[in-house]
């Protein structure tokens, strides 16, 4: 029979490996929509659109869900805290997105867990071996050779993109430590409402253009991926060994890679794809050694 900790702990890594997968490839099939979008209308007034529609559906889900009552948990410092950090967070993302491949995107956003990674076993605690040190390794030089610093994809934006980066691995952090009884949901909803202000202040700055039904329907549904994504990532934050969970950002990679291809034709060279390799071999090396030290758990425990 399983310890009761041991089996809680292998339900929390399941349900946050399954998370992670999940959000992740809703934010890339989010940022497909909005990249797209993005061609014909400027990116403050769309960013502003999709925030409005992820607001009021994630109010709606909120309501559903019983949580309406727990909404002034908004105002939580943490909450908050996190909200802002999350909405600079996107709004530089998106801002370096548009003017990159979504492949090279997603590509440097990889940096995030290997940032996680080693945060969570500072802060943490989280016991890795050398093996693991090794795939974090390896799953950085990955990373190095599908942004090809020294090529011509790499410019201005690219450094932005990290600059993003480094804020959503600051946001994952933060949602590790916000209060437990707070819903989901309403952590998510304090992130649609701040990229919304954030978005309003930026759109008094430019020009307002007029919008099609075909580009509203395009961010109302990239509107559901991100609050879905939102959600789901928030779970995986909360559940589990984040040394394990985290490198399940890789599945968007490999999401992003195929629908940039699909949708705009982009194709990586012999070396990015030699990185994705690399990148997937190291995220699958993580899970196997978390297993065999699970399974090497249950073998010592008492009867």
């Amino acid at each position: 029979m399983h310890p009761p900790a041991t089996a809680a702990l292998r339900a929390a890594n399941r349900r946050g490996v399954l998370a992670m997968s999940a959000g992740m490839s809703s934010f890339v099939a989010n940022d497909s929509l909005v990249k797209y979008v993005s061609e014909s209308l400027p990116s403050a007034q769309l960013i502003l659109l999709r925030g409005v529609f992820a607001t009021v559906l994630l109010l709606g889900v909120s309501y559903a869900l019983g949580a309406f009552g727990q909404l002034r948990a908004l105002l939580d410092r943490r909450v908050m805290v996190r909200a802002g950090i999350d909405a600079t967070a996107t709004l530089i993302y998106l801002t370096s997105l548009f003017h990159l491949p979504i492949g090279n995107a997603a590509a440097i956003s990889m940096a995030t867990p290997l940032i996680i990674t080693l945060f969570a076993i500072l802060l943490f605690k989280e016991r890795v071996g050398i093996g693991r040190w090794l795939a974090i390794a390896t799953g950085f030089a990955g990373v190095l050779m599908i942004v090809q610093p020294a090529g011509a994809a790499f410019n201005a934006y690219a450094l932005l993109c990290l600059v993003g980066t480094v804020f959503h691995a600051s946001r994952d952090l933060l949602t590790r430590t916000i209060d437990p009884r707070i819903p989901s949901v309403v952590v998510t909803l304090s992130t649609a409402v701040a990229v919304t202000l954030f978005a309003s202040i930026w759109v008094a700055f430019g020009d307002w253009q007029p919008v099609g039904g075909k580009q509203l329907a395009l961010l109302a549904a990239a509107s559901v991926f991100l609050s879905a994504g939102y959600y789901l990532l928030i779970i995986a934050m909360r559940a589990g060994e984040m040394s394990l969970i985290v490198p399940f950002r890789y599945v968007g990679l490999l999401v992003a890679l195929l629908l940039g291809y699909l949708v705009w034709r982009d194709v990586p060279n012999l070396l990015a794809w030699c990185g994705i390799a690399l990148l997937v071999a190291a995220g699958c090396y993580v899970l196997h050694s978390q297993r065999q030290a699970t399974r090497a758990d249950l073998e010592s425990a008492p009867e």
